[in-house]
């Protein structure tokens, strides 16, 4: 790759101190500043006339001064400048406000391209706060200008110009790794128009384009790499043949509960692949509170009862050790010991569990990521599980597949994604899906509110806590951002500790914080020490607390409907009616619909279908909460047309190349490499 592999520090106008602020998005090289590409675009392309501007938009005019910049001053602190300009059409004036500075660089009689937000004021009209050129460059208006995702101490036109340098610098190195017919079949631009264009686009169809060739080819190589995968799976590697358990049905009927008809469904599914002499890669999908657990404890009692050794890995250390306690009760009759493995635990514990996991007499372990740390050696592991697969990646996957000799893999999530998408996010896996609940359950009453009730609102939380119940508080960020004017958790609990609850016990619980303090707030909400624990969405997946039955989220209208699902999903645990309140400060027409959804079903499939169809493109999840690789330019919603042209191509690749042995594929064997580096299946060719 030479050149694109170049430290980002050492391209012009970068250095060291830039370079440490382009890290923190994660581009450390030439082609990873290449690939970052614009998350939105201002588009400055289409000019009209000034009698032709409606209040409110942004529009792009060519204009002469035909006056002295005029500065007013209304009252302390504030100045307003104003530059009367004119067209053919009519007159108007530039206007900013606290940038004197600027009168200085406008001479009358000269002619400026500006692109800013019209307002009228009677007959004058304004243009607010103006990007402004010299009418003969046409530079930074005139254009579709890109938008990147920032940092701080980092301007979006630094970005622009590090970027232009970046790509005018990589012309000569920019190589096509695509073979030709499958460019001219799909009528691709070529990489080096693709990139040009994503960040510089020459026109609004050649951005439509580039978006389609850099999505296009990076969902070829990431189907191209689960295909390989999957195959791999069920060719080379013979799995376990588990016997038939008979005592299953004595421990079925112990249960305190009849399973669900999809529950059976699904453990029967689990039950053929447990009988193949083929690993199983399964993934079970079930709603929040479908009953996921229980099915993954019938997988384990059978591989345990089979003379193997099971278990299953949560995302934290409190979810790992509520499956613990959950396991410890089911199992605690049935001569079958139960371990867990976590960071908190002593060293003197952690010897003693690593001792009995290698000599046998542990059967089923629970725990953290510490399991599938090296020192950690099974038996003779038979089944492992992995809970909210989101959390893990696939490479954690894999080394967890390496502690045995092939064992079956069962993995879990509560996410709920339309069953052809899933599809393929999972390639690689098997999918069952448990698509109803266990009878019994109250149903939670959602409701969706103005921030005008937000003080009834508090009210209501205040009788359910003098009633004995815990709430949740759910804010989408954790610092203050003026712009989007959403509420920060930090900013929340300091005034509910303070003044709105300040009689009750308020805790805080963020991403920022350490693993261990979390935890700790998690254990305190648990066990009733805390009343009303204020968070961001790290309480997505989280533990049980059946006491807590009110779930209130602020600036609902920021979340997909989704993630607002799985936070609804955290109360109706208990025997206490259970709330759900959706604070939605938007008035946008799709906003209230997509607020009527929730209020209407607690179905998690079809609030996942809905999602997709009114926002496209949202922000439903990304793929790297699935544990796969990152994708930086396809979007596996808005780009499901591209998806399916991308896996018609790779399977007609892989039928003329299954290992991409051709000299023609070389380039695409290059780029699955780079896409997989952290997957654990980086020798997939070997």
């Amino acid at each position: 790759m030479g050149y694109l592999s170049t430290n980002i520090q050492y391209l012009k106008g970068v250095g060291p101190k830039r370079a440490a602020r382009l890290r923190k998005l994660n581009i450390n090289t030439i082609e990873d500043l290449l690939y970052h590409i614009p998350r939105d675009y201002d588009d400055r392309s289409s000019f009209k006339s000034i009698r032709e501007c409606v209040a409110g938009e942004k529009t792009s005019l060519e204009v002469e001064v035909i006056g002295e910049p005029i500065v007013l001053r209304p009252r302390r602190g504030l100045s307003i400048l104003k530059v009367p300009v004119k067209d053919d059409s009519y007159n108007g004036y530039l206007t900013w406000f606290n940038q004197e500075y600027l009168k200085e660089k406008f001479t009358y009689g000269d002619k400026y391209v500006v692109n800013g937000k019209i307002n009228k004021r009677g007959y004058e009209v304004q243009i607010m706060n103006p990007a402004f050129e010299k009418a003969n460059l046409k530079d930074k208006v005139g254009r579709i200008m890109p938008i990147y995702r920032l940092t701080e101490g980092l301007s979006n036109n630094e970005l622009i110009k590090i970027i232009d340098r970046a790509i005018k610098d990589s012309v000569n190195y920019i190589g096509e790794f695509l073979p030709n017919e499958i460019i001219q079949r799909n009528n691709l631009l070529s990489l080096k128009d693709a990139l040009l264009n994503i960040h510089f686009p020459q026109s609004k169809e050649l951005l439509v384009k580039a978006k389609k060739r850099l999505s296009f080819q990076e969902l070829l190589v990431l189907q191209t790499g689960l295909s390989i995968m999957k195959r791999k799976s069920m060719d080379e590697k013979d799995g376990i043949i588990f016997e038939k358990v008979m005592e299953i049905n004595s421990f079925l009927k112990d249960l305190p509960f009849e399973l669900t008809k999809a529950q059976r469904v699904v453990f029967s599914e689990i039950e053929v692949d447990m009988g193949l002499d083929r690993q199983m890669n399964r993934l079970v999908q079930g709603d929040v509170g479908s009953g996921k657990t229980i099915v993954g404890i019938l997988a384990m009692y059978r591989a345990i009862k089979s003379g193997y050794q099971a278990v299953m890995m949560a995302p934290t250390e409190i979810l790992a050790v509520q499956h613990f306690e959950t396991l410890s009760k089911y199992f605690s009759n049935y001569d079958i010991k139960v371990e867990l493995l976590v960071g908190s635990i002593s060293p003197k514990k952690k010897e003693e569990v690593l001792s009995g996991l290698k000599n046998g007499l542990i059967q089923a372990l629970v725990g953290t990521h510490a399991i599938i740390q090296d020192n950690v050696e099974f038996y003779n592991l038979g089944l492992a599980i992995t809970d909210e697969q989101h959390r893990f990646g696939v490479r954690q996957r894999a080394i967890l597949n390496k502690k045995g000799n092939n064992p079956d893999i069962i993995v879990m999530t509560a996410t709920p994604i339309p069953r052809t998408l899933a599809l393929i996010l999972y390639g690689d896996l098997d999918i069952s899906i448990i698509n109803e609940l266990p009878p019994g359950r109250k149903e939670i009453e959602t409701y969706a509110v103005g921030p005008e009730l937000i003080e009834r609102t508090n009210k209501f939380i205040e009788k359910q806590i003098m009633e004995g119940r815990q709430a949740y508080i759910v804010c989408p960020l954790i610092e203050e951002n003026d712009t989007l004017a959403i509420k920060a958790a930090e900013d929340l609990y300091m005034d509910f500790r303070d003044n709105v609850f300040k009689k009750f016990r308020v805790g805080l619980l963020h991403g920022k914080m350490k693993a261990n303090d979390k935890d700790e707030v998690m254990e305190d909400f648990k066990n009733h020490n805390i009343d009303i624990l204020v968070s961001t969405t790290v309480i997505e997946v989280g533990v049980n607390v059946p006491n807590a039955n009110i779930m209130v989220v602020y600036n609902a209208e920021r979340f997909g409907l989704a993630q607002l699902h799985q936070l609804r999903g955290r109360v109706g645990r208990g025997e206490f009616q259970s709330y759900c309140i959706l604070i939605n400060e938007s008035k946008s027409k799709i906003s209230r619909e997509r607020m009527r959804i929730l209020q209407s079903t607690t179905d998690g499939f079809i609030i996942s279908e809905r999602d997709l169809e009114l926002r496209g493109p949202g922000e439903f999840f990304g793929t790297k909460q699935h544990g796969l690789p990152e994708l930086r330019v396809a979007n596996l919603f808005s780009d499901m047309d591209i998806l399916k042209i991308a896996q018609k191509e790779s399977i007609e690749i892989l039928k003329s190349s299954p290992i991409l042995e051709k000299d023609i594929y070389k380039g695409i064997k290059n780029e699955l490499k780079k896409m997989f580096k952290d997957s654990g299946e980086n020798l997939i060719f070997n």
